[in-house]
């Protein structure tokens, strides 16, 4: 099973990354990962990366694809990948279909999980995060028994900024002038499918399995 998952911030697309991987035993691929992995063995592009990290530049699209490249080939892969946080961009989309040409692992299946903004803002600005000991919160679905105060080390519960409305709405705009043409890109070639994300964690991964397993 060959996957790219698309999902905005709050979506829940890790959650559901983490679900598919294991049920379907294949490795969950992103590219921050990839990149702190080859940063960290001294890999010749995980260093190349490093270079434009450290200065606090975006790692070009070619680094990108290189490492990525080398990280489809490797045995954990044989039998899938799903990737998440690529592509961003059509350029991205191209140069990822070339390279999946070449080593014969085209895609199964682009999932986008889709949410509406409302709902994104609620999930997102409700979040509650200890400034002792790092437990996390949410007013809604996971509440503390006050809401100051840390269920466990009663240290003092804060929002994080980028959980504030206006930065939550920059980001959701962000992302969908990135993605939307992606969105076009796949669903031109048959392989797009979008699942409505509102709802129970155990809902949206049986919608999205039932797709997989059809």
């Amino acid at each position: 099973m060959n996957l790219i998952l698309f999902g905005p911030p709050g979506a829940g697309k890790g959650t559901q990354a983490k679900k598919l991987a294991e049920t379907y035993s294949i490795p969950h691929i992103s590219t921050g990962d990839i990149l702190r992995d080859n940063v960290q063995k001294g890999t010749e592009l995980g260093l190349e990366a490093k270079k434009y990290m450290d200065s606090g530049e975006l790692v070009p699209d070619d680094v990108l694809i290189g490492l990525i490249k080398v990280r489809l080939s490797e045995p954990d892969a044989n039998h899938g990948y799903l990737l998440d946080g690529y592509p961003r961009t059509k350029p991205q989309a191209d140069a990822l279909t070339d390279i999946l040409e070449k080593i014969s692992k085209p895609i199964d299946y682009v999932l986008n999980i889709d949410v509406q903004d409302e709902e994104l803002v609620r999930r997102l600005s409700n979040r509650r995060i200890c400034n002792s000991c790092g437990a996390s919160y949410h007013l809604e679905f996971n509440p503390p028994k006050t809401n100051a105060n840390c269920d466990s080390c009663e240290g003092k519960l804060y929002q994080r900024d980028d959980d504030k409305e206006e930065v939550i709405l920059q980001r959701l705009s962000v992302y969908k002038k990135q993605t939307q043409p992606l969105i076009k890109y796949y669903d031109d070639q048959n392989i797009l499918v979008t699942i409505d994300g509102k709802g129970q964690v155990e809902d949206i991964f049986n919608k999205i399995t039932n797709i997989l397993n059809d």
